[in-house]
């Protein structure tokens, strides 16, 4: 008999969640590590992050594509006929968009965070019934603790952003960045305005958020349609961060996957993409904030029917979207340090 086949899905300063896929998946927990430290188990070898010096002083929670109401999963539009296969919850069973999300919740209001914020895509049809799903899942948990705004998916909702959370040793600033009807975003221009005013004034570390990941300003392509924000919005995006040195980093959902990318004007200032709540493989995001740095720490929902159906998910397109969603670990756990 081999070896287990195990992935490490989280690592953290102090701990690292680990899961044996070859007869499961089975969660394996290590915690008490030292930070910054290599450390190996049955084979896979992993590095706990650097934890930033001076107190911890808040903790976030974020989700994102969290997609209530849908009922098939897999569905690329246009390419329905090509990519398979198309996954949905069996009959008589609970919508998957409800086992996830529920299961979400419990582990997010485990550890007690002090803000919440959901990235949006919260409903597939922008229905007011799938709005509700979502409130009646997360509020009755964190109350005035929750922040969201509007995915593509929820163009029919009205906007919610702006907004401006401020924290001990840090401010979240959340952007809606939604066209409503289509599925690429924008950033006009009385948004950037507003956060660079609050990149000006800020007395600690901003965290922003939005939906739609940003266009690489170095790119050689320049589609109208970008899948994300549109070039110009998003070089205007980059602009005001590389402006403001209290701008850490900007974290969005909307594509699936775990990514994190850095472009030359801002240096080493992560433009973060953090995989879907509703699928494989399955994530949240924890943000641990120090006097002297911030930790984004990816996890993996590991209650076991919604760990049973993230791994069913492995089979969509073609069985190519592990390897697309779930990013290295250097895309899912790391360091944002002060610039």
């Amino acid at each position: 008999m081999g070896e287990p086949d195990i992935e490490v899905t989280t690592v953290a300063d102090d701990e690292a969640v680990l899961f044996e896929v070859s007869d499961g998946p089975v969660a394996i927990r290590i915690k008490g590590l030292t930070p910054d430290t290599s450390y190996e188990h049955g084979g896979a070898v992993f590095r706990t992050l650097p934890r930033p010096p001076g107190p911890r002083l808040a903790t976030i929670a974020t989700v994102n594509d969290l997609h209530f109401g849908e009922t098939e999963c897999g569905v690329i539009e246009g390419l329905e006929a090509v990519v398979g296969p198309i996954l949905r919850a069996p009959p008589g069973a609970l919508p998957y968009p409800e086992v996830m999300n529920r299961a979400a919740v419990a582990e997010i209001g485990a550890i007690e965070p002090d803000a919440v914020v959901a990235k949006g895509d919260l409903t597939t049809y922008g229905t007011d019934q799938e709005y509700e799903a979502f409130l009646d899942c997360y509020w009755p948990v964190f109350g005035g603790r929750l922040h969201w705004i509007r995915g593509n998916h929820d163009g029919r909702l009205a906007e919610f952003g702006p907004q401006e959370v401020a924290m001990p040793g840090v401010i979240l600033a959340i952007l809606d960045t939604t066209i409503p009807g289509w599925p690429s975003g924008r950033l006009p221009a009385e948004q950037l305005e507003w956060l660079d005013e609050l990149g000006a004034r800020a007395d600690r570390p901003v965290l922003v958020f939005g939906h739609h990941h940003c266009w690489d300003p170095g790119s050689r392509s320049r589609p109208a349609t970008y899948f994300g924000i549109n070039p110009d919005d998003s070089e205007g995006l980059v602009e005001v961060v590389a402006r403001r040195p209290a701008l850490a980093g900007y974290f969005a959902g909307h594509t699936h996957r775990n990514r994190v990318r850095r472009f030359a004007p801002t240096g080493m200032v992560p433009f973060v993409e953090v995989a879907c709540v509703k699928d494989f493989p399955g994530s949240w995001a924890e943000y641990r904030v120090f006097e002297g740095g911030i930790l984004q720490i990816h996890r993996r929902i590991d209650n076991p029917a919604a760990l049973a159906w993230s791994e069913s998910c492995r089979a969509m397109v073609d069985g190519l979207y592990p390897a697309y969603a779930f990013g290295g670990v250097a895309d899912r756990c790391f360091a944002i340090w002060p610039r």
